[in-house]
């Protein structure tokens, strides 16, 4: 069957997942407005519940298991927040869930979602991941994938749903890019309903697959994910996401991590947000892209999750040569 996602999976997506998500805040920043000489909004995505939009899309597919498929199991890969959001779900839920991480997916990731109490796997990369998620669904197992599914993007979809009616004078949206199911949901979202919003992806250097994939054409794998920004770090896009990026996405900037830090660090003094490096990087594409926006232009970044550990903040800000802002 072909692969489609509309604006009506968007919508049955949000009353599906209501009772169980927050309807995260969205204000406007005097501080980002004055410096980037436009209107500019925050979507604070990352005061949603495990921290980061991941949950939309897990519920939303894991809601849709039949009852055989609860029984089995369902599994994942992940080297951050789609990991917990999947493991609280399936505690919500009842369901058993085992993740696949990397080895080198930082501790707090790690703890929170066995604190929800998944199983985990550690393996040394997000390749061999997806090949143990493909033996566990051969197996029984119900998979969640991260992006490559309809219901996962439709999930993170309704982000794009609470954007425009909060500003239903919104001119762009910044989102950032990992495999892409956030901003395939959230333009497929904006799109439908306000087609001359544009939408800008963003993603960091050492994460930035689905630059590779507009450069070639074509998805291509990732030699290493080398970014900071490990919520970023898909080891490749999907066609799924590809094909909605080429068709809706007016440009994807690339960022440097020390330029995301940087942003980051701004945030959290000026807004008082600890946000993550997916998030931050919203940002530092903004102030690249500032030249597209006017005075009468209303710009939203969506701060999709906020799940940076302390202690790696601090680690990074000491050890790394951080531009200012």
């Amino acid at each position: 069957m072909p692969f489609t996602l509309s604006l009506a999976d968007i919508e049955a997506a949000r009353a599906q997942i209501a009772p169980h998500v927050k309807r995260t805040p969205l204000a406007r920043s005097d501080v980002l407005s004055r410096r980037l000489g436009t209107n500019v909004y925050l979507k604070a995505e990352l005061f949603q519940k495990t921290g980061s939009f991941k949950v939309r899309g897990a519920f939303n597919k894991m809601l849709r298991l039949t009852p055989e498929e609860r029984a089995a199991g369902v599994a994942a890969v992940s080297g951050g927040n789609h990991a917990q959001a999947v493991a609280y779900v399936a505690q919500v839920l009842g369901i058993r869930a085992v993740l696949f991480m990397p080895e080198t997916t930082p501790r707090n990731y790690v703890d929170a979602t066995l604190g929800y109490g998944a199983e985990i796997i550690f393996v040394r990369a997000v390749n061999e991941g997806f090949e143990l998620l493909d033996q566990y669904a051969a197996k029984g197992w119900a998979p969640v994938h991260p992006f490559k599914d309809v219901l996962v993007m439709a999930g993170a979809g309704t982000t794009g749903l609470e954007i425009i009616e909060d500003v239903p004078d919104i001119t762009d949206c910044i989102v950032s890019i990992g495999g892409g199911g956030l901003i395939s949901g959230v333009s497929t979202a904006i799109k439908a309903c306000l087609p001359s919003t544009r939408i800008w992806g963003v993603e960091t250097e050492g994460a930035d697959c689905m630059s590779r994939a507009l450069a070639a054409g074509k998805p291509v794998m990732m030699p290493a994910i080398t970014s900071m920004a490990k919520t970023l770090g898909a080891p490749s896009a999907s066609d799924e996401t590809l094909s909605i990026v080429q068709r809706d996405v007016e440009s994807v900037t690339v960022v440097s991590d020390n330029e995301a830090l940087a942003a980051l660090r701004f945030l959290l003094e000026r807004t008082k947000m600890l946000t993550e490096l997916a998030a931050s990087c919203t940002l530092v594409a903004a102030e690249k892209l500032r030249d597209r926006f006017g005075p009468d232009h209303h710009v939203v970044l969506l701060l999709c999750g906020g799940n940076m550990a302390v202690a790696d903040l601090c680690q990074a800000l000491t050890t790394r040569p951080i531009p200012s802002m």
